[in-house]
């Protein structure tokens, strides 16, 4: 596990590449996969998310829940990052690139398509992948879990008038069966069972038998992911070749709005003096997207071939490299962290 870790990067550009490669040689074979989908979630990506995230179902100890409550400016400081901040720098900075810097490049339709996905992908804070970021940055799974399902919550009520409030239009469509399949998928049914599992794992063998089942199954996370980019770029390996300068005109204002959150939250958290397993989730949970969503609702209100569902694809492309960047400067200042945090 250890080459796999210490070589992320290299190895997600790899899947990148395969991805795009293999997307543009069979465009067929991801065709046939894209269309195994219910409400949007395609169920090809949703095995491999939960490949990823079940290890990480299995660390939560539900007797240890109840001291989340107990250090609440990590899960105050998510939520107003998440809630009264993100998706507000996310309209700003796509008026600023679509109607001022990039003016003279796009028209004014599609400009207002390009602002309309990356508001919807503001909105939408992430659900699944999150739980990566925190086993990769060594986070707490307990104070995790609670943190993604408080948003979960407020997102259930919180998105549409959010969304359809920065979009200015009255009658934004919420895919709520895109939201419920979603959440049961990536949190519910994976939840459910890693507890049984430690449970059965308590009884029959104790601590040492659940350690020693989180070492077995540990790199399947790390697999799950690779498999999950390959997808991911193989879905939109056309497109990339194809328009590969607006793509990277969507991707300029997407990656100024990741690291200029990522920066804040964590700049807030050192501040707020977070042990370093609290701070890197918190952060990470309030920098990614739930892309699935924002997508479903993209191709939901302005069309499939939208330059709103186009800016919501390109975020996907986006976050993964560009998280485990930040996992990296995370590790890299635990430290820090640590020596400041009230003990």
């Amino acid at each position: 596990m250890g080459i796999f870790e210490r070589y992320m990067t290299l190895w997600v550009a790899l899947c990148i590449a395969v991805g795009v490669l293999v997307g543009n040689l069979v465009p067929g074979v991801f065709s046939v996969i894209a269309r195994l989908e219910v409400f949007h979630v395609n169920l090809v990506v949703a095995v491999f998310i939960w490949v990823m995230i079940y290890p990480m179902m299995v660390q939560i100890d539900f007797r240890a829940l109840g001291q989340v409550t107990r250090r609440p400016k990590g899960l105050i400081l998510t939520l107003v990052v998440n809630w009264l901040i993100k998706p507000f720098t996310m309209a700003a900075l796509g008026w600023l690139f679509f109607r001022v810097l990039f003016a003279g490049w796009v028209d004014p339709q599609t400009a207002t398509e390009y602002i309309a996905g990356m508001i919807l992908l503001g909105v939408a804070p992430c659900t699944a992948m999150v739980f990566v970021w925190s086993q990769l940055t060594k986070g707490d799974a307990n104070y995790t879990l609670v943190q993604v399902s408080l948003n979960d919550v407020i997102m259930i009520f919180a998105f549409a008038p959010l969304a359809a409030f920065l979009l200015g239009v009255t009658d934004i469509y919420v895919p709520w069966e895109t939201l419920t399949v979603s959440v049961v998928l990536y949190v519910l049914l994976p939840l459910v069972a890693g507890v049984l599992t430690r449970h059965w794992l308590s009884r029959r063998r104790g601590a040492l038998g659940v350690d020693s089942f989180l070492a077995q199954v540990k790199p399947w996370s790390i697999l799950g992911l690779l498999a999950t980019v390959v997808l991911l770029f193989g879905f939109q390996a056309e497109r990339i070749i194809d328009q590969p300068g607006v793509i990277g005109l969507i991707a300029i204002p997407l990656l100024i709005q990741t690291y200029g959150i990522f920066f804040l939250a964590y700049v807030a958290a050192y501040w707020l003096r977070l042990p370093h397993r609290i701070a890197a989730p918190a952060c990470m949970i309030s920098t990614s997207n739930f892309f699935e969503l924002a997508v479903a609702v993209a191709i939901s209100v302005f069309g499939l071939h939208s330059g709103a569902a186009l800016a919501t694809v390109v975020g996907v492309l986006v976050e993964v490299p560009v998280m485990l960047s930040l996992v990296a400067i995370a590790n890299r200042t635990r430290a820090h962290f640590d020596r400041r945090a009230d003990h």
